[in-house]
């Protein structure tokens, strides 16, 4: 009964499954990532409104996983045709699992790390870009993640 529902549904629904969540779940963890930071940086811009251009540029980081989501939604939709098998649909969920997790988790971790960040950017300005280094070493994570799935994706033929 298991295998004919997998059957039922087909390869491409299981491979645009696995599209949809390289996308939606990195989309949420940008979304969750920016918002932190973007809580934090309000505050100081309501204290301080000449830090505002720093306060956003830390805001968008966490965003970058969403990004790296779509590129990877893009890259498994491309390969995604009619009447491929169960196996093939697998092949590509699996790809996009990389980036789908690894997307939502750094970018939630990375808004917190922004918002710290902005308490660097509150009490010594002049030590902001040091907030901007922890934050890039999230990201590394973050990339490792996209570069796990575009590989995974790029050794698929089908």
């Amino acid at each position: 009964i298991k295998m004919e529902f997998l059957n039922a549904i087909g390869g491409y629904a299981i491979g645009l499954l696995g599209a949809g969540l390289a996308a939606f779940l990195a989309c949420i963890g940008s979304a969750k990532g920016t918002g932190i930071a973007g809580e934090a940086g309000a505050g100081l811009i309501a204290e301080d409104p000449s830090k505002s251009g720093k306060a956003m540029i830390l805001q968008v980081i966490p965003g970058t996983q969403g990004l790296y989501g779509f590129v990877i939604w893009f890259l498994a939709f491309s390969k995604l045709t009619a009447g491929m098998s169960v196996e093939q649909g697998f092949q590509i969920m699996s790809a996009c699992l990389p980036i789908a997790f690894g997307g939502l988790l750094s970018a939630i971790a990375q808004g917190k790390v922004a918002a710290a960040s902005v308490n660097i950017l509150a009490k010594k300005p002049d030590d902001w870009s040091r907030g901007m280094i922890l934050c890039i070493i999230v990201e590394f994570y973050a990339i490792l993640s996209l570069l796990a799935s575009f590989l995974m994706l790029n050794s698929i033929s089908f």
